[in-house]
Formats: C-alpha cells, structure tokens, sequence
C-alpha cells in the first residue's frame, strides 16, 4: 500500500494540515481506520480505500473550492490533477455525497461527471468517516449523524442530507461491520 497512499497522505496534508487543522485531525483518523478495517474489502482494493480516505475530504480546501460542496469539488480537482479515477469517484460519492448533491441542485452534475459504485470499498469508505468525529475521535455511527445535526442545526441542507441519508449510512456501516466479523453477505 506505499505509493498510492503516501501520495494521497501528501496531497491531504498538503491541502488541509495547515489551513483546516481540525479537517486534518478527522481526515488522519477516517484514514486510520480505514487501514484498520480495510480486510473488510477485496485485498486488491485496500489501497484504493486507503487513498480514498486520506483524500475524501480535500474538497474543503479553501484552494479548490468551487461549488461550495466538498465532495465535487474534491472529485473535480483529483481529476484535472490526473490523479487515479477511480479515488476521484470514490471522494466525489463518499458518505452518500449523491444525496447532498441533490440538496444543492448539484445531483444531474455529480452523476453525469463521476460513476457511482456500490461495493464493499464504498461501504468501508462511508464507515470509516461516519463513525469518526471532526477532531478525529470514535463515534459509534448513530451518534455521529447526531454530532453533524447538532452542529448544522434543524435548519441547514446538511441536516437535510443527513436524515435522508442516515439509513443507508447506518446500512454501510453494519455491512462492513458484518465483513470483518466475516459474515458472507450478498452484494
């Protein structure tokens, strides 16, 4: 897992550490745990999961915003920087991003530049970040959707997202769960 994931560390810490440290400490935790958990996906995927984490969130990067939504904007600039395609999509989709997309009149966009793959790595992808707090701590998933409304309050699109969202979010999570215990599962 060295080139690929020491890239994408570089590229995370490059475009975060400094400017939004405490995206840094989440982005640093999600990539953790997504080493961690990673014998949850395909061995032949496991880099591509742990790259997808350290980049999901670059998209907040005062430097590459352009939509104002994290994930596209992530996903286009992984693209025009030639990075691998397949992480491109993974970061513009990650955490049910096609539901937030709609919130902003941005889904017909996200879906016409960036496939969309529902696999064991989306699904590993969506845990690690969903059961991890903005300064890097554990969160069990139910009580992390509760941290980000509380934090956008009632009001916010991202409180809309989150509970149309949360049962797929919660259904990512006890999938990867039920793979690393080992549970054979239909895709």
């Amino acid at each position: 897992m060295a080139a690929l994931v020491d890239t994408a560390q570089e590229v995370a810490r490059h475009l975060l550490e400094t400017q939004l440290p405490r995206r840094w400490s989440h982005v640093q935790a999600v990539a953790a745990k997504a080493d961690r958990i990673s014998r949850a996906v395909p061995s032949e995927d496991r880099e591509v999961l742990v790259a997808s984490a350290w980049l999901h969130d670059v998209g907040y990067s005062p430097d590459l915003v352009d939509t104002g939504f994290h994930s596209l904007d992530g996903g286009r600039w992984l693209r025009r920087e030639r990075f691998n395609e397949r992480i491109a999509a993974l970061v513009a989709h990650h955490s049910c991003a096609w539901l937030e997309a709609d919130e902003r009149g941005l889904g017909e966009d996200l879906a016409a530049e960036f496939p969309r793959e529902e696999t064991a790595v989306t699904d590993a992808l969506c845990c690690a970040d969903m059961t991890t707090g903005p300064d890097g701590q554990d969160f069990e998933v139910l009580d992390r959707l509760a941290e980000i409304r509380s934090r956008y309050g009632p009001e916010h699109l991202v409180t809309r997202f989150i509970g149309r969202a949360e049962p797929e979010m919660v259904a990512a999570v006890q999938r990867t769960q039920r793979r690393l215990a080992g549970v054979r599962q239909p895709m």
